[in-house]
């Protein structure tokens, strides 16, 4: 899709990427959109904000820095087209007095539906078990899988994702311990611990915090050697949450029995990457939050966010 012209006398959004969800195009009806394409990179991104001054950008793919900001007089807010971030420097952005904003918990269920279909196929050994089969072997009389009733689930932030995340493994038994710095709860029947509890005390553990300078590679060889030997490592959140080097060690060791990554450090994967030869390391492409309904959620989100901030309109 072409860009539209900036030429009129309407403001400019930019979104980086090439589409947005209709239901948020007619929101955003007053303003002229550009899209930066396919996962555009940061200087494609600093180009276009030279070139048509939006008032607003949408973030959907790459990053969106300092130089951005800068080649952009015009910029009053930019809105994430999900939950996390990370991929905006927001201390940039607060130099300049402009607004970042997240659609948050609109992509929830989506992204928790993930979580638990990667946890479940680390523990009932779904790919592995695929691919024998499909080799032409029959491995019932060798293989038990894990049970995940009566086991604990560990989780790594408590927001709307986690909170979800949480309902759906009480639902097939599992005791579910949380830890979040910034919860005031745990919500119903899960137990409020410290990060140190996380590691030791949990059969799988699920990332749902947003990446911090705090929190990077908390996921490491420290952190995993107070684990209980054979735990499930699972993240849909920030792949910089996890040293992939000590994670790929733990896995070959042992100590972690398998894990199902939906995000990584740096995406997409290219070629080579270690993970694709271990086996016991589940991937997914980072799409827990990819389905229709996520893709318009999203999409109205940022768009009201856009909205609210040209308007003037504060968060309650």
């Amino acid at each position: 899709m072409s860009p539209a012209s900036s030429s009129g006398a309407r403001p400019v959004i930019l979104v980086t990427g090439n589409d947005l969800a209709p239901q948020a195009l007619a929101l955003l009806r007053d303003f002229d959109i550009v899209y930066a394409g396919r996962t555009p990179s940061e200087d494609e991104i600093v180009a276009l904000c030279r070139q048509h001054d939006p008032a607003g950008i949408i973030v959907r793919y790459g990053k969106v820095g300092e130089a951005a900001m800068q080649a952009a007089p015009s910029l009053r807010v930019i809105s994430k087209h999900g939950s996390g971030t990370d991929t905006i420097d927001k201390t940039a952005a607060a130099a300049r007095g402009i607004e970042v904003r997240a659609a948050v918990g609109v992509n929830a269920g989506a992204v928790a539906e993930e979580a638990l279909a990667l946890l479940l196929a680390c523990a009932k050994s779904v790919v592995s078990l695929d691919a024998r089969m499909r080799a032409g072997h029959w491995d019932k009389a060798t293989h038990k899988s894990m049970e995940l009733a009566g086991k604990t689930l560990g989780l790594v932030g408590l927001g709307a994702i986690g909170r979800r995340m949480a309902r759906m493994a009480q639902g097939v038994g599992m005791r579910v311990i949380g830890f979040d710095p910034y919860a005031k709860d745990a919500g119903d029947g899960v137990a409020l611990v410290d990060l140190d509890a996380i590691w030791r005390e949990s059969d799988a553990i699920s990332l749902h915090c947003p990446l911090t300078a705090d929190n990077r590679g908390m996921v490491n060889a420290r952190t995993l050697a107070l684990c209980k030997p054979g735990v499930i490592i699972v993240n849909t959140a920030r792949g910089g949450l996890i040293e992939e080097a000590d994670l790929l060690q733990a896995v070959r060791s042992g100590q972690v029995g398998s894990a199902g990554l939906d995000s990584f450090a740096v995406e997409p994967m290219t070629a080579g990457h270690p993970f694709q030869q271990e086996p016991r390391i589940l991937l997914s492409p980072h799409i827990g939050g990819v389905t229709p309904e996520a893709y318009i959620g999203m999409g109205v989100g940022a768009a009201r966010n856009v909205l609210d901030v040209l308007a003037g309109v504060h968060p309650a």
